[in-house]
């Protein structure tokens, strides 16, 4: 199995202030899928996200990437592997202002021993004629195709999607939908998303429902729709 959930449970806080975000999740993921992890606000999907993402830690239980253990590693393997097996992209694009949009993807290139090439993939985005410009020069899906960009130059095995489409328009929204779909294809990289929106699971190989820390369902989609027709 390419990723392994096993276990995972975390808290914050202590005595009466104590609150249990994640009570023992268990997941598999298989290369290449497209997973959506659907959930209201308060059902850990986000912690799990960064749980996945070496950004966060786990009280108990490991996740594991080609037979890779998190709770194995030191600070510094946690930095390789992050490097190596990851890239994110968030609702904030978190551009560096100063640098072009040429110059913001390749900073993810920086990260990584196999980049892909970034003239391919601005093209690949539909940015490529706005790749000298400045991150406030362009519109909000611009620069969250730009994120995207900066996330899979490095062509990491996982994208985490932490709802990348939350500050977007709805036309804006499904063009990001259809990149990350498209990327999925191109690259075949795993994609790992959480959002609130339910029609986004249409698009999904996979639908994990948490709620109150666990997993209420986990599903193969056998209804699969292309996100360029997804309505909400």
């Amino acid at each position: 199995m390419f990723l392994e959930i096993r276990g995972i449970k975390k808290h914050y806080g202590e005595g009466e202030s104590r609150i249990d975000v994640l009570n023992g999740i268990d997941l598999d993921v298989e290369r290449g899928e497209i997973v959506v992890l659907l959930g209201p606000s308060g059902s850990g999907k986000s912690t799990l996200l960064n749980i996945i993402g070496g950004i966060d830690s786990a009280d108990e239980g490991y996740i594991s990437i080609d037979g890779e253990k998190t709770a194995d590693m030191d600070e510094k393997r946690l930095t390789q592997y992050r490097r190596k097996h990851l890239g994110y992209v968030f609702q904030q694009y978190n551009l560096i202002p100063n640098l072009n949009i040429k110059e913001n993807v390749e900073v993810g290139g920086y990260l990584s021993d196999k980049p892909l090439v970034c003239d391919d993939i601005l093209k690949t985005l539909g940015i490529y004629e706005q790749r000298h410009k400045l991150p406030n020069q362009l519109s909000g899906g611009q620069q969250q195709r730009a994120a995207i960009g900066r996330a899979i130059i490095k062509n990491p095995d996982i994208l985490l999607c932490d709802e990348p489409t939350g500050a977007l328009d709805y036309k804006t929204s499904k063009e990001i939908l259809k990149l990350i779909e498209d990327v999925n294809k191109k690259y075949g990289n795993t994609v790992i998303m959480v959002t609130h929106n339910d029609a986004i699971k249409n698009m999904a190989d996979r639908v994990i429902k948490l709620r109150d820390g666990a997993v209420r369902s986990n599903k193969v989609n056998e209804s699969k729709i292309p996100a360029a027709e997804l309505e909400w």
